[in-house]
């Protein structure tokens, strides 16, 4: 089949509207395959025949832009600044001309503006043109042609340019990658590859003077290191620093969009027919190809991008001393053979412990006026179970007022010990439970006790991208107070940078009791954090009918409840 062919399919569907959502296994910064478990060849093979088809077989069928391409159009339409972290060569430079195209050819009325596409070369400028032309022909679009042009910034030789001019009056535009390209310019300002232009910040920070008239920033780009200006913008937007939209996708999420099977219609003389084993063996010889580069070129994990998470002196400036006497960490230990002892005996025992220990620390340390939420990271036999409730402060700091961990105490009384927890908890919003492996039961109890505001959560790569840069940035802006313990700065020490993600290494520690401990403390906090996060909707009740006090100082009875109309013959003022 022909390439004009598919570009004319792909103009038929696009004057209908960029449209169909994204695909399953891609929207904005969603859940991707856990890079720590990357699947081989035979993994991929198995995941890939299991899925079947992306996309239909029929190129006369198939949507012009792929899933994660959609989703760029889909993010820039949500966002005015969105960011665009990429595998190499999974075509969202071609995405990106078609939303381009379909802007400038609109009117102003219909939200029209000029493009100014920013690349690192001659060569991507070229290409961004050709590819922009391409889809303005499909569309049918008068251009007035395609040319190079001297655009004017007020030095003596210009800025070489190309340029494509609609009959909307708008015009694209690529640029070389100066900051001084886009002084005195409006529009949608597209940056490629703005991870190896020589200065990004100046450069974002001219094109963010498009967002004072309407305009929009689109920024695409793999990874350059984990220091890059480019990285360190997308590590604020998953902080919540930056209210930028962000769109991921890896080469395995490009293949499940599709990827492959494009480039079997495209180049049918190279791959033939698509296959499941054919992509198999595509996709391994790649990673082979691209050696130590194909985390960061393939993957979206910055190169440097190791080391520990917190510093030792953050973590113990966030942490608040107990007054003397008082313990803020409540410890409870219990010999393997307990579950084998009678269940009566089992059940007053930490229901002792409940009514001594917990519940006076909970009356000297939790606020009745904050609200409130949890955090459990469950374990059974040889690390610690920590439950950590979490107060909002007025301020919206976040409180830890006291910590429980259990060691050894079986499942039945882990939830007995959370249940006279989270029920005694003021204006409980919700909560995060680990329902990795042992977890499951502990988070699907707490579900089915408390309600849907309390997710069962599977750890992973992509939640710990998620949820680990927000509690970093609550660290480092002193928005966190925590209990003193020298166990849980290890814990929270332990966390390491892995391949670009803050997450805990299969690692062990001692405690000071010799107890194990895998960082179990700091998955605690971040699952209450988390939980913290959640989009909740307060409210309040109060009953219509008047107190008995009430009743008594009018002298009047109180209004009548359905009670009192089943029973009218109480009189004993027990309504």
């Amino acid at each position: 089949m022909a390439d004009a062919e598919i570009l004319k399919a792909a103009g038929k569907a696009i004057r209908k509207g960029i449209a169909g959502g994204l695909s399953a296994a891609m929207a904005l910064s969603a859940a991707a395959t856990d890079i720590a478990a990357r699947p081989g060849r035979d993994e991929w093979l198995e995941i890939r025949t299991e899925q079947g088809r992306a996309t239909p077989a029929d190129w006369r069928q198939a949507a012009p832009l792929l899933g994660y391409q959609r989703a760029i159009a889909i993010a820039c339409e949500q966002y005015d600044v969105v960011f665009v972290e990429k595998s190499r060569r999974t075509g969202a430079t071609w995405g990106a001309a078609a939303d381009a195209v379909l802007r400038s050819a609109a009117a102003r009325s219909s939200g029209g503006m000029d493009t100014l596409y920013m690349g690192t070369s001659h060569d991507m400028a070229k290409e961004f043109i050709d590819a922009a032309a391409n889809w303005a022909q499909l569309l049918e679009h008068v251009c007035s042609g395609i040319g190079e042009t001297l655009f004017d910034d007020g030095s003596d030789a210009g800025i070489k340019a190309l340029k494509i001019d609609f009959a909307s009056g708008f015009s694209i535009v690529a640029l070389s990658s100066k900051p001084r390209s886009l002084r005195g310019r409006q529009g949608f300002a597209i940056l490629d590859e703005a991870a190896f232009v020589d200065n990004l910040p100046e450069l974002l920070k001219a094109a963010m003077a498009f967002l004072m008239w309407g305009g929009k920033v689109l920024v695409i780009s793999t990874h350059n290191g984990a220091d890059n200006a480019f990285n360190q913008v997308i590590t604020d937007i998953r902080a919540g620093r930056a209210a930028y939209g962000l769109v991921r996708f890896d080469l395995d999420d490009a293949l499940r969009d599709g990827l492959f099977e494009r480039m079997c219609l495209i180049n049918a003389h190279k791959h033939g027919e698509w296959t499941a084993e054919k992509e198999a063996d595509w996709r391994e010889k790649l990673i082979r190809d691209y050696r130590d580069a194909a985390d960061e070129e393939l993957y979206c994990i910055p190169s440097q991008g190791s080391g520990a998470w917190l510093t030792s002196a953050l973590i113990e400036a966030r942490m608040v001393q107990p007054l003397p006497g008082r313990k803020h960490v409540l410890r409870l230990s219990l010999p393997a053979a307990f579950v084998f002892r009678p269940e009566p005996f089992r059940n007053s025992e930490i229901q002792a412990w409940i009514d001594d220990v917990l519940m006076p620390v909970m009356e000297e340390t939790v606020d009745p006026a904050l609200m409130s939420a949890f955090g459990h990271d469950v374990a059974r036999h040889r690390d610690a179970s920590v439950m950590v409730p979490m107060q909002i402060g007025r301020t919206l700091r976040r409180i830890v007022p006291f910590v429980v961990e259990l060691h050894r105490v079986p499942f039945v009384h882990q939830e007995q010990i959370r249940d006279a927890m989270l029920k005694r908890l003021p204006r409980l919003i919700g909560g995060c439970t680990d329902a990795t492996g042992l977890g499951a039961q502990m988070a699907e109890s707490a579900m089915l006790t408390f309600g849907p505001s309390f997710v069962e959560v599977k750890l992973s790569t992509e939640w710990y991208r998620t949820e680990m840069p927000p509690l970093k940035d609550a660290f480092e802006q002193d928005n966190i107070s925590l209990p003193a313990d020298a166990d849980h700065v290890g814990d929270l020490r332990l966390v390491r940078i892995i391949r670009g993600v803050a997450q805990i290494p299969s690692l062990r520690t001692t405690s000071a009791t010799g107890e194990k401990r895998h960082g179990d403390y700091a998955v605690g906090l971040a699952l209450a954090y988390s939980a913290t996060r959640m989009t909740v909707e307060a409210y309040g009740y109060q009953s219509a009918r008047p107190s008995p006090e009430d009743a008594r100082r009018g002298g009047i009875r109180p209004v009548q409840d359905a009670h009192d109309v089943m029973m009218p013959s109480r009189s004993d003022g027990l309504w």
